[in-house]
């Protein structure tokens, strides 16, 4: 039954013959499970709080950065370094005290993916990540709950619903997960801020459809939108007759990183031909600056995106995206695969990447990786850049 006060709140939604208080009670019995509360999260868990949605479990184990509040609307500057499940949680129940908010400062794994599930009504993908996408379909399917999805890119973004009611699944459409390094993030690529507050609305929308049993779910449909044109495309798609079922989580844990795992096997075999010499996989920003002082031979390369190094850089830095080093065969002519050289990005791990390629893909002879980024440069060295 809802109260004086919740019939209140929830005025305009029972005013709507559709919904009404039938579908309102509906909303405040159901249970739901939300994965990030990033850009997608946000506006999904807004909406879906203050329509009264009874139970939501927030799972989300990173911590708010500045960076996130151009479109992470529910976090400010003073919720920086707090975890966004707790900062979440805090600020949704001050718009909805009517309902419960259950912050999971945790990643969503294979340990405890089928538990996290356990008494969920339906689950909304807010994830940003591919590892993570096929391991929350595949748990929802294991455990027979409805998965709304939403993902972003750049200016595009698409929505669908899968597993409703023994209906087409995430794989039914994307069988095979890509490798990781194929796909850019939004750290390296950036996003349109306004983005993941619709396609989150929308799967706010979904839920709250299928929590109250009125319209038509995007089961068997993704709806794909581009911001720039303001374009949108509903294309239809089926359950895959034969496809494997999914019975075992672990799986699928580390199915994104075979070809990676593949690569490292491969380097510690032997080979007919001499490996490349090794030079320390690391460097810290203090070893750098020592390196910049005595004179040496040395040569860095910034590996980020043009914005990125429009904001600050290393002083002698050469600049080489890291989507030109995947994607060339040749390096620029001012690049020397003999030199010592050390690459960096913002925190490291797609210098990590770019150190790996210049090994194996253009014979460098003797390549570092920055430890920390640019980041590490600046808290310990060169604190007069500016920081992002």
């Amino acid at each position: 039954m809802l109260t004086p006060e919740e019939l209140v709140h929830y005025q305009r939604h029972v005013s709507l013959p559709e919904i009404g208080v039938e579908g309102q009670e509906k909303l405040k019995q159901g249970s739901v499970l939300v994965i990030g509360a990033g850009g997608l999260g946000c506006p999904a868990l807004h909406y879906l709080v203050a329509a009264g949605v009874g139970r939501i479990t927030v799972v989300d184990f990173d911590v708010v950065e500045a960076s996130n509040l151009q479109r992470q609307t529910l976090f400010g500057y003073g919720d920086v370094d707090r975890p966004k499940a707790e900062a979440a949680t805090e600020r949704l129940q001050d718009l909805n005290p009517h309902v419960e908010i259950v912050p999971k400062v945790e990643r969503f794994g294979v340990d405890n993916a089928l538990s996290l599930l356990e008494g969920q009504d339906l689950v909304v993908d807010g994830s940003d990540n591919f590892v993570t996408r096929y391991l929350v379909n595949d748990a929802c399917v294991m455990a027979g709950k409805p998965l709304v999805h939403g993902a972003i890119f750049k200016f595009e973004g698409q929505v669908s619903v899968f597993n409703l009611d023994e209906g087409p699944t995430y794989r039914c459409l994307f069988p095979e997960c890509p490798n990781p390094k194929d796909v850019p993030n939004c750290a390296e690529i950036g996003v349109f801020g306004a983005l993941p507050g619709i396609i989150g609305s929308l799967q706010a929308v979904e839920v709250i459809k299928i929590l109250t049993g009125i319209g038509d779910p995007l089961s068997g449909k993704l709806l794909l939108f581009n911001a720039l044109s303001m374009h949108a495309q509903l294309v239809t798609y089926s359950s895959q007759p034969g496809s494997r079922p999914i019975e075992v989580l672990e799986e699928i844990q580390f199915a994104c990183e075979t070809e990676e795992e593949e690569l490292d096997q491969e380097e510690g075999e032997s080979d007919e031909e001499a490996p490349l010499p090794k030079a320390p996989p690391l460097v810290s920003p203090a070893e750098l600056q020592e390196f910049q002082e005595t004179g040496a031979n040395l040569q860095i390369i910034d590996v980020r995106e043009q914005w990125e190094k429009d904001i600050c850089s290393i002083d002698g830095a050469e600049w080489v995206p890291l989507g030109d080093l995947r994607r060339a065969y040749a390096l620029p002519p001012e690049v020397d695969a003999q030199a010592r050289t050390v690459v960096y990005c913002k925190v490291g791990a797609r210098g990590e990447e770019a150190r790996q390629l210049l090994r194996e893909k253009f014979g460098f002879a003797h390549v570092s990786n920055l430890e920390g980024g640019i980041l590490a440069w600046i808290e310990q060295v060169d604190s007069s850049l500016h920081t992002y």
